[in-house]
């Protein structure tokens, strides 16, 4: 089997993709109904120079960039200008898929996906769309018609997409989250092993007013526990200058990070996170049994408010709206540390989330529409 992954322009998507691609690049048992594919089986096509061509370089996979820009909420000129790189793009992505021909694309979101599945269509490739939000954006609405089959983190996303398409999979987490050990994860971050443990962050590119909330409550939160806080690289100078203001005492239990790659060491290290609710919190803080305050951010769309709905109406997490972090971040911080029981039950409800198995279904998926559909394909690549 040969596959062509988009996986989107952010973490929420690309991370899931990763999972499933490196699930079938993983050596197989005999008898094993998943194949194990060679790198040079799978080519990653998505948006040129952002956050998606780092992590997949990182995972050491082959990637080629399209040029693609967002429609939601631009300039009508920006609209314009970004629709034509798309459709500029669908021709790329068609000459790509025509010399590697894959037997299924896999895509998770991001405007490059719509090229990729555009091009996909015209060669009979199937396509099978991973969808890691609760509501799919623009994108995912559109191409949800030219999929052969859609997998979705929730139940909840049936009544956005076509009904007899959808398969719930759950969300596909990196296995070394659920392997990991508490006691090992705090010691490779340099972090006390008996005491509370408070992570912070805001998504692959931080949250300001998340970072202004909690630096602003550090010397309230210091002496009850210590913290994790992932910045992000544009806050980074400002949040380690306040830092180093700190009082010596309480400066050892604050450890920054502009960016961590070891995510799931400090996933697993935390009694309790506070963060945005992009997607990945629906697969990798069930797979940690981590709580969370989780603050949606209020300029996406909306998309993270269903996220963060989800999570705790399963009990799983607090919200906490972006407008109230200031008055009520530290307090309800202070407040869950306190109490153990509460914590206990948030942790057991995000565990009942889990879906171990997530990137294994979704992988199944990809071979058995690949299996299918394999003959059909290779006639349109040789007309």
């Amino acid at each position: 089997m040969k596959l062509v992954v988009s996986g989107g322009g952010t973490g929420g998507g690309v991370y899931p993709a990763v999972t499933v691609v490196e699930t079938l690049l993983h050596p197989k048992p005999a008898g094993s109904p998943l194949p194990t594919l060679a790198p040079a089986d799978v080519l990653w096509i998505g948006s040129r120079g952002g956050i998606e061509e780092e992590l997949v370089r990182r995972a050491g996979l082959q990637f080629v960039g399209l040029a693609a820009g967002g429609l939601r909420g631009m300039g009508l000129l920006v609209t314009a200008r970004n629709a034509g790189r798309i459709a500029g793009s669908v021709g790329q992505a068609r000459r790509l898929l025509a010399r590697f021909q894959p037997d299924v694309v896999l895509v998770t979101g991001g405007y490059a996906c719509v090229a990729v599945t555009l091009a996909a269509r015209t060669l009979s490739v199937p396509v099978v769309i991973y969808l890691p939000d609760i509501v799919p954006g623009l994108a995912i609405r559109f191409l949800s018609r030219f999929a052969t089959q859609v997998a979705v983190t929730s139940e909840e996303s049936f009544h956005y997409l076509p009904f007899k398409k959808v398969v719930v999979t759950g969300y596909p987490v990196r296995r070394e989250i659920f392997g990991l050990d508490r006691l090992q994860a705090r010691q490779a971050l340099g972090l006390d092993p008996a005491e509370k443990t408070l992570l912070v962050f805001g998504g692959s590119r931080g949250a300001r007013s998340i970072n202004r909330a909690l630096v602003a409550g550090l010397r309230d939160l210091l002496p009850l526990c210590q913290v994790i806080h992932i910045s992000g690289r544009l806050d980074a100078d400002w949040v380690a200058g306040a830092a180093r203001s700190l009082p010596e005492g309480l400066r050892s239990r604050y450890h920054h990070f502009d960016y961590l790659h070891d995510m799931p060491q400090a996933l697993v290290a935390a009694d309790l996170a506070v963060a945005r609710a992009g997607a990945a919190t629906l697969g990798e803080f069930p797979a940690a049994g981590l709580p969370a305050i989780l603050v949606p951010y209020p300029y996406s769309g909306q998309h993270q408010q269903p996220n963060a709905d989800y999570m705790a109406r399963n009990g799983a997490a607090r919200l906490l709206a972006d407008s109230d972090l200031e008055k009520k971040l530290v307090p309800t911080v202070i407040e869950l540390l306190g109490d153990e029981r509460t914590l206990a039950a948030m942790r057991e409800a995000a565990r009942a989330m889990a879906r171990p198995d997530a990137a294994e279904t979704i992988a199944g998926l990809l071979e058995r529409v690949a299996r299918h559909t394999e003959k059909d394909t290779k006639k349109w690549y040789r007309s």
